[in-house]
């Protein structure tokens, strides 16, 4: 798990907002503070779907919402003259990137046992942060995906040319 500060905050929600560079990614949870503080459970809803629909990978092959579907209404709440007085999202790597992350180490961890490769991006109303985490389907002693995960992300974001600070 690494912490890292984002030094050019409005490149960093253009990318994040607007841009395609991180519809890699599925939203867990969206929490933004504008003048209402609105809450967004990315979960699929089976309620919404027939069962035929649930079950069809191709209709609906995760189970949160990509991130590129949700983005344009987080834009929408976010976007205007003044400055969010807070957000906070979290993101999980879609499942098909997993293997090539650990592909880069030395390590027996499986993608299977993997739940997720998380990003959570908050912010204060002065300060954008990322934080890095692995959730395992279970107990592992072996933390090199959590390593390589945090050395994905470090070159995700230089690749994209977002400054960053490690904290």
């Amino acid at each position: 798990m690494i912490a890292l500060k984002i030094t050019n905050v409005k490149q960093f929600m253009g990318k994040l907002l607007t841009g395609e560079d991180f519809d890699s990614f599925l939203l867990e949870e969206a929490s933004i503070r504008t003048y209402n503080t609105f809450m967004i459970d990315g979960h699929q809803n089976k309620d919404f779907y027939t069962t035929q629909e649930w079950e069809d990978k191709q209709i609906r092959p995760y189970d949160f919402s990509a991130w590129k579907t949700i983005r344009p209404i987080c834009f929408n709440l976010i976007k205007g003259k003044q400055t969010p007085a807070a957000f906070h999202f979290v993101l999980h790597l879609m499942p098909e990137y997993v293997t090539s992350i650990l592909q880069k180490g030395d390590t027996a961890v499986t993608a299977q046992q993997i739940k997720a490769f998380v990003l959570n991006i908050k912010y204060d109303g002065t300060v954008l942060t990322l934080v890095t985490g692995t959730a395992f389907h279970t107990f592992l002693p072996d933390k090199t995906p959590d390593s390589l995960w945090d050395q994905a992300m470090r070159q995700f974001l230089t690749k994209r040319e977002i400054a960053y600070e490690e904290l």
